[in-house]
């Protein structure tokens, strides 16, 4: 197929969080706001002058100072957010939003304020508590959460509007990238899709690190070029996988299992489409700032909620994703030492093999997959298990007819 235009420029925003774009909008008066987990409502951080970046660390090297201060037995994503920030790559930020969301992350955004790697004068870290379960009064209880931790904050020191108008605002210009991204995502369920699931992680990514209101114009252009571009004669890949799991910030992992031969359908893990991508609805008889909450708790898919409704939720989101994008088999993957999708990739992995009847792939990682060949030889080994799968349930119903 032919390269994408803005594909390039793209992966280059993806080069350093305090990219080209976070750049502008912050000299044109922009508050940046930066945050790593669906826990916090991505939406309310992008109301009136203020825009969100998801926190990377690409490029990561040597993560021993964060190690000295986090111990070697913590989640590799969160301590390499905390050794860019030692090394002054978050000075950028206006403020750190994060939930109490596992022990690593919250011991990560302690030290933002503990090492005082932040030195502007209204620079502040929120520490959202958050809870287990979904019922009505853990929704208020959240909500005065984000209330008095995020929005009230914003309101103080950036004279930010918090008002209901200008959250609606806000959602309706998320609206318009997840519109985008939910029609480049449902390309992929075509047996011949006219984009690739390494290209489509980079957009996707783009538009977590990136001013939704600056982006915007490249994601409506490059949706334009892909409804017209013309894919190759045959398809490229040999399997069709679902990729679900932990924090997934480096397009390259995809673009590994995409060489192996497996086309990636669905992205179910932190940083993807499901959830994130989706039109959050609002109904004008209700405040936006308590059905903004109640959507994102109702739809979270961490691995946090141990509600047995919400592993049941998980379980089945997989399944349905996998039928919808026609996948062939399910890869499971964890950052190592990450506790709670540690657990789940165990039972989940089971689960869905055996309950579910799905081939599944179960891999813990490291941050940094570039060059791993224990990985890519994981990857083509169940692409070949795969292919061998489809010719014999051919040659099965071939008997059978």
């Amino acid at each position: 197929m032919k390269d994408l235009k803005n594909m390039i420029f793209f992966e280059n925003l993806l080069d350093d969080p305090d990219n080209e774009l976070v750049k502008k909008a912050q000299d044109d008066g922009g508050v940046c706001l930066g945050y790593t987990c669906y826990y916090v409502p991505e939406v309310l951080l992008n109301v009136d002058k203020c825009f969100s970046t998801r926190l990377r660390a690409p490029r990561t090297g040597s993560i021993d100072i964060a190690t000295y201060y986090m111990s070697n037995y913590t989640c590799e994503f969160c301590r390499s957010i905390l050794e860019r920030a030692i090394e002054g790559g978050y000075e950028f930020l206006d403020a750190l939003c994060e939930p109490d969301a596992c022990s690593a992350m919250n011991r990560m955004a302690e030290h933002f304020e503990i090492l005082q790697l932040n030195k502007k004068p209204n620079f502040f870290v929120t520490h959202l508590e958050t809870p287990y379960k979904v019922e009505d009064y853990t929704v208020d209880m959240f909500e005065t959460q984000v209330q008095e931790h995020i929005l009230n904050q914003l309101e103080e020191k950036y004279g930010v509007d918090i008002s209901d108008a200008a959250i609606r605002k806000a959602v309706e210009e998320h609206n318009e990238v997840c519109q985008i991204m939910t029609e480049l995502s449902d390309l992929r369920k075509l047996d011949n899709p006219p984009i690739t699931g390494y290209e489509y992680a980079v957009i996707c990514l783009v538009t977590y690190t990136c001013p939704k209101a600056l982006i915007l114009p490249y994601l409506r252009d490059t949706l334009a070029e892909v409804k017209k571009r013309k894919p190759d004669p045959k398809p490229w890949y040999r399997a069709r996988v679902e990729v679900v799991g932990s924090e997934i910030d480096d397009p390259e992992l995809i673009k590994m299992m995409e060489e192996s031969g497996a086309f990636v359908v669905a992205d179910r893990y932190c940083f993807g489409t499901f959830p994130g991508r989706q039109v959050i609805p609002l109904d004008d008889n209700k405040p936006a700032l308590h059905q903004v909450i109640e959507y994102y708790m109702r739809t979270s898919e961490c691995a946090r909620w141990m509600a047995e409704d919400k592993i049941q939720q998980r379980h089945d989101t997989v399944d349905t994703l996998a039928k919808e994008f026609k996948a062939d088999g399910i890869i499971y993957e964890q950052m190592k030492y990450c506790d709670f999708w540690g657990f789940e990739r165990t039972m989940a992995g089971f689960v869905l093999k055996h309950d579910y009847g799905w081939p599944v792939l179960s891999i813990d990682r490291g941050y940094q997959v570039r060059g791993s060949g224990q990985l890519r030889t994981r990857f083509q080994a169940f692409v070949e298990a795969l292919e061998i799968k489809k010719i014999k349930e051919a040659k099965k119903e071939g008997v059978t007819a």
